[in-house]
């Protein structure tokens, strides 16, 4: 429940200071050009907001539905739909009474100011932070596969060399390279002998649809972390720091063999050699229902990994920064393939508010927030350049024909667009957040 709390707040957090951003770059270009702002708001108000004040012409404040943002813009169809004051003789502040380009830089506005944030954020996370990563090459026990991992092809053990028979640095990038890339093998090594997997569209569908498909094999060369309460270790009296040893006279290399092996043995009694303070000793503990002990697993050696740090100076982690940024664009693009592939079935992956807060991490870490928000940012930008009313790049595509043609679409015609337009994404967002409803009640979430 803590982590459900956590989650959530970092997701209000990053989305607020994204909407206030976006919101800020249309104001901006708004005010550059002189043209008059009516509102300014973090979360929508529709019936009361939570909290408002007027400074000048443009009331700020904060509505109580938090779906995002928006700013009214005077002379402009938007979601307010103020179809009342479109009637009125156009005046000099308005937006529709700006010339194309102005009008088509204060759309832009908002997603320009979402690239620009996230490109700081990155600059900012490696120099203050900088980049850790485990290399391929370092995962020397291996993968211990899932079911999914097992029906690609993949086995445990395996040791991964390279993905179309290029060669990926780091460990954790594999997964979103055969994705995004569309890779056809990957290369592993199996009992000393280099395997092609082969990758089809059936296998990559089951990819987006999984949680995972590999984790990284450990040793078992661990001792017990933390213990949950209420569970068989912490009942049996085992302690934290306590080492293990054979279990029912089995001796194990690694720890997946341990858990297969507490699996087959739910519901029963096994015996537990340990070792502490230098004495061993044997408990006998009764394994529950799920094939768990209830503690967590602790490494004897925790540099058996060899991670790389890369540290980056101020002007380093400017070029650095950017193209980090360059890169998630780019690996976000890519994905709007595999949404519209009736092979691959990406759309089936579509995930809503759940979806997008499970990708904060459940303890609070500063580091990992601005690079999630970062990675928002970028996500809000391109998808308000979709050619979709009612989104920036609905207005956009509109204004890049009255450029090309001269001719200005009808105010009728853009009213009709834009409602079009809200039930389109409306429809988005029910079938998004339909989809995390569904991964819950399966379980797969």
């Amino acid at each position: 429940m803590e982590s459900i709390l956590i989650k959530t707040t970092q997701l209000l957090l990053s989305l607020s200071i994204l909407v206030v951003l976006h919101e800020a770059g249309h104001f901006m270009f708004a005010r550059l050009f002189k043209t008059r702002v009516e509102k300014f708001y973090l979360f929508f108000d529709p019936w009361f907001s939570l909290f408002k004040v007027k400074k000048g012409e443009t009331e700020y404040g904060v509505g109580w539905l938090p779906l995002g943002g928006y700013v009214k813009i005077s002379g402009m169809i938007d979601e307010s739909m103020d179809k009342e004051a479109m009637q009125q003789p156009p005046q000099p502040w308005e937006f529709r009474s700006k010339p194309a380009w102005q009008r088509l830089l204060i759309m832009l506005g908002g997603v320009l100011m979402n690239f620009i944030f996230a490109f700081v954020i990155y600059i900012g996370v490696l120099y203050i932070w900088g980049e850790e990563y485990l290399p391929t090459e370092n995962v020397k026990y291996g993968i211990v596969v899932n079911e999914t991992g097992e029906k690609i092809g993949f086995k445990t053990g395996d040791k991964i060399l390279t993905v179309d028979n290029q060669y990926i640095e780091e460990f954790h990038k594999i997964v979103p390279t055969i994705v995004l890339d569309e890779a056809k093998t990957v290369q592993v090594e199996r009992d000393g002998q280099k395997i092609d997997v082969e990758i089809s569209g059936e296998d990559m569908a089951l990819m987006l649809k999984s949680k995972g498909i590999w984790t990284i094999r450990d040793p078992y060369d661990i001792r017990i972390g933390k213990l949950a309460k209420g569970y068989p270790a912490a009942e049996a009296g085992l302690q934290e720091n306590d080492v293990l040893g054979a279990v029912d006279g089995n001796s194990f290399e690694f720890y997946d063999q341990f858990s297969t092996y507490m699996a087959s043995q739910k519901n029963s009694e096994v015996s537990l050699e340990i070792t502490r303070d230098g004495q061993k000793m044997t408990k006998t503990v009764k394994v529950n229902e799920e094939g768990k002990l209830g503690f967590n697993a602790a490494f004897n050696n925790p540099d058996i990994f060899e991670w790389k740090t890369l540290k980056y100076g101020f002007l380093e982690s400017i070029p650095a920064g950017i193209d980090r940024g360059v890169q998630t664009t780019i690996n976000y693009l890519k994905q709007f393939k595999l949404i519209f592939n009736k092979e691959t079935k990406g759309y089936e992956s579509l995930g809503g508010f759940a979806t997008i807060g499970n990708i904060f991490a459940p303890t609070w870490n500063w580091a990992h927030f601005w690079d999630m928000t970062a990675f928002i940012s970028i996500i809000l930008a391109i998808m308000n350049l979709l050619p979709i009313p009612a989104l920036d790049g609905g207005h956009v595509m509109f204004l890049f024909g009255e450029i090309i043609t001269g001719r200005k679409p009808g105010e009728k015609f853009l009213e009709y667009a834009q409602i079009t337009g809200m039930i389109l994404l409306l429809a988005l967002v029910l079938y998004a957040n339909a989809n995390d409803i569904i991964k819950m009640i399966n379980g797969t979430f």
